[in-house]
């Protein structure tokens, strides 16, 4: 079959081509910007991923952290519990009147408090004192100038308090008021 074409038909022709072509390039133009946010969407999800992941690493390492301290504190708490059971265990066994109560002092401070003496002599070595140091009486220097000192303290009913084991009992004075 043939066919004649005009040049009319030509024309129809080339115009139908251009606005084909035109329209490809819109068409390709529309793709390539979505293609361009379909890429800086995905990039920027990746970027929030990966914070969110460093975010949760960090997050784990404080987590574990404080439950680290959270346990040595409850087990600090058990050993004070454990020795204020002690205590009142000792305190409910009777009178504290002439009894003694030894407290480790460090310069002059007091540290620790010990039912007797062997108690507080066993426990210097967890201070650094060697076992087996010969403890001499502090004398006539001040408690201050002795790193880690004992010293005894028996319970007076008169004031109703503990005064130095080797002070001598306050005499009262008389008439005084």
């Amino acid at each position: 079959m043939i066919r004649i074409v005009t040049a009319g038909r030509l024309r129809r022709l080339e115009k139908e081509a251009e606005r084909a072509h035109d329209r490809g390039r819109d068409m390709q133009a529309q793709a390539n910007a979505a293609w361009g946010r379909h890429v800086r969407e995905l990039y920027a999800l990746t970027g929030r991923a990966g914070r969110a992941e460093a975010t949760t690493s960090e997050v784990g390492a404080l987590l574990a952290r404080a439950m680290e301290e959270l346990s040595a504190t409850q087990q600090e708490l058990l050993l004070k519990g454990i020795e204020i059971r002690r205590l009142r265990q000792e305190l409910e066994r009777g009178t504290i009147v002439g009894r003694s109560l030894t407290v480790l002092m460090h310069y002059g401070a007091p540290h620790t408090v010990y039912a007797c003496r062997e108690d507080a002599y066993a426990d210097t070595a967890t201070h650094g004192v060697p076992a087996g140091t010969p403890w001499v009486p502090a004398g006539e220097h001040p408690a201050s100038a002795s790193t880690w000192c004992i010293a005894a303290f028996i319970y007076d009913a008169s004031c109703r308090g503990f005064r130095w084991a080797s002070a001598p009992a306050p005499e009262p004075v008389g008439g005084a008021a």
